[in-house]
């Protein structure tokens, strides 16, 4: 590796991608699982698009957004498994600063409109069981395009200063950066300059964004609870109850991770950092896999025509 890395810089060319330190011996190994879950991730998620569209009957609100779930969930993973395999399997470990600042401003937007995604849905299951007789009037397919349009928008406006930031900053230490992705703190922590701007930023928007959804998604549960205790009989409860099943364990497969990963990088100070890095590389790959399992095996819809067409290629 050249001296460039420890040298004088203001403006580096490109950054040294470690993958995961510490285990670079096992790269290979841990790489077959993540290559496994990957595929199924991305088999899963097309699936549920060709299904919807295929599918006049599940033109509806909920799997419109499933849809952009399942987009948000391709792109997402699609931003980093690709180059950590290819670290992992031909030690491609150089990203461009340009690529690197592309990367970091899609995963950590993707991670806003994913959550934005799950608050969306939120609201449709309150409409549906709150307002029944109004759920097509409410939600009609302009108001899901204005929908998923705000998801998108407040997500990249938030996310844009973090990149624009990190440009102007000189960077004098290395230009190694120890983790398998350009994460926005790792990238930030080789710049030699005060970077108390870009932490006080990113907590805002974990806070404007993740704090504000779980808040959201927290009150359309209190209200959609409420109208559930208030119906007459222990089935219809149980029966309405159910269609939510499928959009709880979504946000489980998101938030949980995601929390567990913020809590131990703000204080597992004593844990190895591929520890840390192993935390973050199944917060990028258990949502996009998990989301088309859940709602394949879950909503009767899917389930039912994926049953169908393979059966009937069967036949």
């Amino acid at each position: 590796m050249s001296d460039s890395n420890t040298t004088d810089f203001t403006n580096p060319s490109t950054f040294i991608l470690l993958g995961i330190p510490g285990l670079e011996a096992a790269h290979i190994w841990i790489s077959i699982p993540f290559c496994a879950v990957y595929a199924i991730a991305v088999l899963g998620n097309f699936t549920i698009l060709f299904i919807v569209k295929r599918e006049p009957s599940l033109h509806e609100p909920m799997f419109y957004f499933l849809c952009m779930l399942a987009v948000t969930d391709l792109v997402m993973s699609t931003s980093t498994v690709p180059k950590m395999l290819s670290i992992f399997w031909f030690n491609s470990r150089e990203i461009s600063f340009s690529a690197c600042l592309t990367q970091m401003y899609f995963v950590h937007c993707l991670s806003g409109m994913e959550s934005g995604i799950l608050v969306a849905m939120a609201l449709d299951r309150y409409v549906a069981i709150c307002h029944p007789l109004r759920h097509s009037t409410i939600l009609t397919n302009s108001v899901v395009a204005k929908i998923g349009l705000a998801v998108v928008l407040r997500s990249g406006l938030l996310i844009l200063p973090l990149p624009v930031l990190i440009r102007q900053w000189p960077y004098c230490r290395t230009n190694i950066i120890p983790h398998f992705y350009c994460r926005h703190m790792a990238v930030v922590k080789v710049a030699c300059a005060d970077i108390r701007v870009n932490s006080y930023y990113g907590l805002f928007d974990l806070l404007s964004m993740i704090g504000m959804d779980v808040v959201f998604i927290t009150v359309s549960y209190t209200l959609i609870l409420r109208a559930i205790f208030h119906l007459p009989t222990k089935d219809a409860r149980l029966k309405t109850f159910g269609t939510c099943i499928s959009h709880l364990c979504a946000i489980s497969a998101l938030y949980i991770p995601d929390l567990f990963s913020s809590l131990m990088l703000r204080f597992g100070h004593n844990v190895p950092l591929y520890v840390l890095i192993l935390i973050t590389c199944v917060y990028h790959l258990v949502p996009p896999v998990l989301h088309p399992i859940i709602y394949g095996v879950r909503t009767k819809q899917i389930r039912g025509k994926l049953l169908q067409l393979f059966t009937h290629k069967k036949i």
